[in-house]
């Protein structure tokens, strides 16, 4: 496998889109059995890989089942095109004869020591909101370039420039943080609404026939979930070194990166100024057991300071952190799925921020404030009853109150005044369930709802241990103990959002959608509803959601 991998050539990666990486991920759980071509417990891959991987599935009847089956599989192997081995189809009838000669490329070039392929990015979105003064709208356009150099160095752009006006609950949650979630610095758009510029990139190569190397600036996700523990997609784009080293079963991920601790604002807008950095070391060791069962274990730490201790890819972060004396932020934990039949998958995370033990196993102290986790299992169903293209996910998330704050400036699991894992924080428990449908080729369903109970804070001073951004040690009004998961103003969110979308042309999509959400809270005097109602058409873009 990885001598066809070497000598194929080096792709740029796929950023991480899960309406994109469910159509291949869940061929695996059809099939059974783990693949030995990459492991899905961290994102996101590369296009050469998933090319090999989809040309050993092209004649294989346990997971194609169906047209839709097919036309996914045609799809993504279009998408990766250059990679595969079958023979992918031109365009009937390119533009202008030059363009778009394969449906996904706007232009390309492929030669033997050099290929680039360019497409536009367009996104265009209105609705409309009970009870919101202005209609909810975006604007996004900007262009994607991705290519290869000598067949061994991959790289990647994406750039978009925006105009947005959210959801009240989005809206809400940008101003408590003064920040966009995903989008890092903001500028005021007509009163209400935000612009932003979004810069993306990577460039990857293999230094050995195992061990690869990717610089960017990009976002990262570990584990099975909708949500992740211990590294998500949520917060701003940062900048990273990652190396990645896959040797018979295992795969050692390191990262390495550079976060905004904190921005300067003025008048309520982030302004120009050196902000505060931090930075970030991730190691994250994957590896099959047997044919159904993939198991990972990870360490990272927070520090608001380069150590070069912690660029060691092999050592016990925990370790050389004790060994400096320093106060910097540990976390440790392990992911793992397990396929036990076709079809079926069961996944988990557990993420250990601080414990004592006899505090931990309630021995000594109940609640004790030392006693900091988060924990995800879920559930995996691919052709729900024999139905195909039906599939359904359950997944239960908690976090311990005070999990991911530090007591240290700058040293929060946080990165641009965001959670680096999941939206809430912490000190909530959370029920998601989605159910994605493919009746035709073309057209994708997807419900997603969600069950929240979480406590907040009365005020900027007081810290119930739900806001990463605080200091854990101050304007706590517990002790030690007696620290529960709801403590605060108690909050319940229930929100659903149905959308379909339809595929006109190669990742030319039209999407109609509608959220419902209710919040009901000690502080409210009736419970808030809304409904919102949408309809966007998107070109190499994806498809945001608004699911916290």
């Amino acid at each position: 496998m990885f001598s066809t991998e070497f000598s194929f050539g080096q792709g740029a990666y796929i950023p991480y889109d899960r309406d994109y990486y469910h159509k291949f991920e869940r061929y695996e759980i059809l099939h059974g059995k783990t693949n030995p071509f990459f492991n899905t417990g961290y994102k996101p891959l590369r296009r050469d890989i998933l090319a090999n991987y989809l040309d050993s599935l092209a004649e294989n009847p346990a997971v194609i089942q169906s047209k839709a089956d097919q036309f996914n599989l045609d799809y993504l192997s279009q998408d990766n095109w250059e990679f595969s081995e079958r023979e992918i189809p031109n365009s009937k009838k390119p533009f202008l004869k030059s363009l778009y000669r394969k449906p996904g490329d706007f232009a390309h070039y492929e030669g033997e020591e050099f290929g680039i392929h360019l497409s536009p990015v367009i996104y265009l979105s209105g609705g409309t909101e009970t009870d919101n003064e202005r209609n909810p709208a975006r604007l996004a356009r900007g262009l994607v370039v991705r290519g290869s150099v000598d067949k061994k160095v991959g790289f990647y752009t994406y750039l978009t420039t925006s105009e947005v006006f959210f959801p009240s609950w989005v809206k809400d949650y940008a101003e408590y943080n003064g920040a966009v979630p995903g989008e890092g610095f903001w500028k005021e758009y007509d009163g209400d609404g935000y612009s932003y510029f979004s810069a993306l990139g990577h460039v990857n190569f293999q230094i050995t026939k195992h061990i690869e190397v990717q610089v960017g600036h990009d976002r990262n996700f570990a584990g099975e979930g909708y949500r992740s523990f211990q590294i998500s997609d949520f917060s701003n784009p940062y900048m990273f070194v990652k190396f990645n080293t896959k040797v018979w079963k295992f795969q050692l991920t390191n990262l390495w990166t550079q976060m905004t601790a904190d921005v300067f604002y003025n008048r309520g807008r982030p302004t120009d100024g050196r902000y505060p950095q931090k930075y970030f070391a991730y190691n994250r060791l994957g590896f099959n057991v047997g044919k159904n069962l993939n198991l990972g274990f990870f360490s990272s730490i927070m520090t608001d300071k380069i150590n070069f201790n912690y660029f060691n890819p092999f050592i016990f972060l925990r370790w050389v952190e004790q060994q400096q004396g320093t106060p910097d932020k540990v976390m440790l934990g392990f992911d793992g799925k397990w396929i036990f039949v076709p079809g079926m998958e069961l996944y988990g995370q557990f993420a250990l921020d601080e414990f004592v033990f006899n505090e931990f196993f309630e021995i000594d102290g109940e609640g004790s404030k030392r006693n900091k986790y988060g924990s995800q299992l879920g559930y995996k169903y691919i052709n729900v009853f024999g139905l195909k293209n039906l599939d359904f996910q359950l997944e239960w998330n908690q976090a311990r109150p005070y999990t991911f704050q530090e007591k240290v400036d700058y040293q929060s699991y946080s990165n641009w005044r965001t959670p680096l894992t999941h939206p809430r924080g912490a000190n909530f428990r959370e029920f998601v369930g989605i159910v994605r449908y493919q009746p035709l080729p073309r057209l994708d369903l997807n419900l997603t709802g969600f069950y929240q109970y979480f406590g907040a804070d009365e005020n900027a001073e007081t810290n119930w241990g739900g806001d990463v951004l605080k200091n854990r040690l101050e304007g706590s009004p517990t002790g030690l103990f007696n620290n529960f998961i709801g403590q605060g103003v108690e909050n319940k969110i229930i929100q659903s959002n149905l959308t379909a979308s339809y595929m006109l042309k190669h990742n030319f999509f039209v999407d109609a959608s509608h959220t419902f959400r209710r919040r009901t809270a000690q502080d409210l005097d009736a419970p808030v509803s809304s409904h919102y109602l949408q309809l966007a058409f998107r070109w190499n873009f994806i498809r945001p959601d608004f699911n916290y």
